[in-house]
């Protein structure tokens, strides 16, 4: 299937893409073509007009089964099986966050060149962290697909697809800001493990992982003063509209200040 030459456009057919190797390689032509100039861009254009959207999205594999969260198994450390468990969990995570930047890029007409290139960005580092998971879990004898998984990331990115506020609120700076607290606790056990490969891993996703909350906090605050918005206000009231989760500590307070978080919304959470 040849290519759209328009960015937005190339980004919905890398989102309908169901292989999750060829959506990465997919994702890194796109990210390449943009910066060779191939493509051009028009934020004005609805690719949802497109008839591709008619397709489900976002594309994705038969397997894994998705299961409640409470229905993932457990991933003791103490096993190479837990241990597979665990990158298989995180590699889930990593190709749903290509799949939510995709869209962050496609879905919402009208804004500034500025952010459709911030998603690219997250699109492009994304899908570079799903495929180190994805290949280091073949060296533990597994495929992405052996174990189940769950769908929470998805669902709020579906909840907002309407409202791009909404997305921005409670997406990068809500969601994927919770990977910001995690990662760290997570290394550490998978260290203490022996597994130094997937160690190195995460160092690079926390480190990418800043800046795409980063993007998600500016983006929040540009839509607020263009819409005349008190930010905290708007989140609180956007959190209960669409039942986002409360964030629970412990908090990564140096990422969090990195990625754009006020004082005042750290003691906000740090009190809550």
């Amino acid at each position: 299937m040849p290519h759209p030459t328009e960015l937005r456009a190339y980004a919905l057919q890398c989102l309908l893409e169901t292989d999750p190797a060829m959506k990465a390689a997919a994702v890194a032509a796109m990210a390449q073509a943009w910066a060779e100039g191939v493509l051009a861009l028009d934020p004005a254009h609805d690719p949802a007009a497109a008839p591709a959207s008619e397709l489900p999205i976002p594309g994705r594999p038969v397997r894994p089964e998705l299961v409640p969260p409470r229905l993932v198994g457990r991933r003791s450390m103490a096993t190479l099986e837990g241990r597979a468990m665990l990158v298989h969990a995180l590699s889930h995570i990593e190709f749903n966050a290509v799949n939510l930047a995709l869209d962050a890029l496609w879905r919402f007409p009208g804004m500034p060149a500025e952010y459709y290139t911030d998603w690219l960005r997250v699109a492009r580092e994304e899908a570079y962290h799903y495929s180190m998971l994805a290949a280091h879990l073949q060296t533990l004898g597994y495929q992405y697909g052996d174990f189940s998984a769950h769908d929470s990331l998805w669902e709020m990115v579906e909840r907002t697809r309407e409202d791009i506020t909404a997305r921005m609120a409670l997406v990068p700076r809500t969601l994927e800001a919770r990977g910001l607290d995690a990662i760290p606790p997570l290394r550490a056990k998978i260290a203490q493990a022996g597994d130094m490969a997937a160690a190195a891993i995460l160092d690079i996703i926390l480190r990418d992982e800043i800046g795409h909350v980063e993007i998600g906090n500016r983006w929040y605050g540009y839509l607020c003063e263009q819409r005349g918005l008190e930010p905290r206000a708007t989140y609180d009231e956007l959190a209960a509209r669409y039942r986002a989760p409360t964030p629970k500590g412990p908090f990564n307070l140096e990422a969090r200040r990195k990625a754009g978080f006020s004082e005042a919304e750290l003691d906000r959470l740090q009190s809550a």
